[in-house]
């Protein structure tokens, strides 16, 4: 089906295209059933956002994207708001994707999502007085709120036995803030819920009226292991806005840059669930080590161990020469080679696999419902990577191998990223033997417009959403692949033991910062 069959599948009527985003608008009042035919047919929730348009035509907007997988496309639905009444049913109460967003939606622009199940504020603590909405136009960037204390009740079980573990906000690692909180019986979780963004960035406000050469440093700064996806998404759709057509060298230097960034945390996070999660403690201390490698590598390419300043609208910074390519072939082939000799050590301990194994299952039918991306989707059986489903920079390409794992637990999350790192490992190679010659940026001048970046980082799906007007941002929504998988704690936290639970944690890994905008 094409974008326009799912528009009147919707009831939706059609708008403009805006690259690889076809638009439409439906009521308000049909938006929730439109989205539930949408998901009905296949067609995953990816983002739902608000924006302020009081100033335009008197209403704010509620948006919701959707993935035409198979045509490589997106497809966003738009529905308008009266200004004094902001409201309208609930997409969560048929789509439980929607779930945070529009509790998101609801702290930071007031508009009312009736009949959501869990109508508890989101980002707002208790200190944050009620009326408070800082993404509406007229909140100022820097304006200082009074205390107040709004109560926040946190779910809880009661009956005989039955005992509560609070954890956080404050953790003993350098880790940032997060609250869980376990009901339990004896050891094993009856339930576990995480409260999030105790340091809000306000990164979404601070953009606005912006530049897009202003803005990117911002993006880039959103999570420090994914500042290369960050920017990579923000810039394709700048590109987009202004029909940039980014040289073939460029877009090379751009799937390498974004491979090295996976290899470096997936060898990250490799040793961390082995190492520090089950105490096979070799892991952690070689694992480490030779992520360090590719720490140095980054900053003998881009002069910083992030990954961070390789991309501009346009194109990237620097060229990297032949004897980049070849260094940076060598280095990651030797770390990825070492980093399997170790997990063959580890992987054939039946004390780890014990650990592993049948740990924080999280079913198939749940990874949809949630709208979960990346690792944890693909572990439990879900055939989704944006590098194939909606390719970009090089991958139309250098296409990678779609690597899934069916059981859905600590495991098989581990052995998504085992099997991934072999493949960025080749597909680092092909990209260092074989870049094309040629220039590495064109010309990209910011135009009014809309339009949607989409990079699977090494996390998964993340996408950016931006309006220019003026050539300055009006809108911009970074969306985190933790943003969506931050909830399944509440899936595969139950039934496991507390212990278990860091393995949870660490197979996740999810980002604190790149949540809390």
């Amino acid at each position: 089906m094409t974008a326009h069959d799912y528009i009147r599948l919707a009831g939706g009527q059609p708008g403009d295209a805006h690259g690889d985003l076809t638009t439409a608008v439906v009521p308000a009042g049909s938006l929730a059933a439109a989205c539930a035919k949408l998901t009905a047919n296949g067609l995953p929730l990816s983002l739902l956002f608000a924006t302020d348009d009081r100033a335009t035509d008197g209403s704010f907007g509620v948006h919701v994207v959707f993935a035409l997988d198979e045509t490589h496309g997106w497809l966003m639905l738009s529905a308008k708001l009266p200004k004094d009444a902001p409201c309208y049913p609930s997409v969560t109460a048929r789509v439980i994707a929607a779930h945070w967003y529009e509790r998101y939606a609801m702290d930071m622009f007031g508009i009312k999502a009736e009949g959501h199940p869990d109508g508890r504020r989101l980002v707002h603590h208790e200190n944050v007085p009620t009326g408070t909405h800082p993404l509406r136009k007229d909140f100022a960037w820097n304006a200082k709120l009074p205390h107040a204390d709004i109560p926040y009740p946190m779910h809880r079980v009661e009956g005989e036995g039955v005992y509560e573990i609070p954890v956080g906000p404050i953790h003993a690692g350098i880790i940032e803030p997060g609250h869980f909180r376990f009901n339990v019986a004896g050891e094993r979780i009856i339930t576990l819920e995480g409260k999030l963004f105790f340091t809000h960035k306000g990164v979404e406000k601070l953009l606005e009226g912006k530049t897009p050469e202003e803005a990117l440093p911002f993006i880039e700064r959103l999570s420090g292991d994914m500042a290369a996806s960050n920017a990579l998404a923000f810039c394709q759709a700048i590109e987009s806005i202004a029909g940039c057509e980014v040289p073939g060298r460029a877009a090379a230097i751009r799937s390498l840059i974004c491979e090295l960034e996976r290899v470096t945390m997936h060898i990250h996070d490799l040793a961390n669930i082995a190492g520090n999660g089950t105490g096979y403690t070799v892991m952690a201390a070689h694992g480490f080590r030779i992520k360090e490698r590719l720490m140095r590598l980054s900053a003998s390419l881009l002069g910083n161990r992030f990954w961070r300043g390789a991309f501009v609208p346009g194109g990237v910074t620097d060229a990297i020469d032949a004897d980049g390519f070849a260094e940076t072939k060598r280095v990651a082939a030797e770390a990825c080679d070492e980093t399997r000799s170790l997990l063959d050590m580890c992987l054939s301990s039946d004390g780890e696999r014990e650990r592993l194994e049948t740990t924080g299952i999280l079913s198939k039918e749940g990874a949809i419902a949630f709208g979960a991306v990346g690792v944890p989707a693909r572990a439990s059986g879900i055939e989704r990577d944006t590098r194939l489903t909606h390719p970009y920079a090089a991958y139309a390409e250098r296409r990678p191998k779609l690597i899934t794992e069916a059981p859905g637990d600590v495991h098989a999350r581990f052995m998504v990223r085992v099997r991934e790192l072999s493949e960025s490992a080749r597909l680092i190679a092909e990209l260092c033997a074989k870049a094309p010659t040629g220039p590495i940026r064109a010309e990209c001048r910011g135009q009014d417009g809309l339009a949607l970046g989409a990079v699977e980082s090494w996390r998964g799906e993340l996408l950016c959403f931006v309006r220019l007007k003026d050539g300055r941002i009006d809108r911009c929504m970074p969306r985190d692949p933790s943003f969506c998988n931050w909830p399944l704690f509440g899936e595969i936290g139950p039934g496991n033991i507390v212990p278990d639970f860091p393995l949870c944690n660490k197979s996740l890994n999810l980002s604190y910062s790149g949540t809390d905008m």
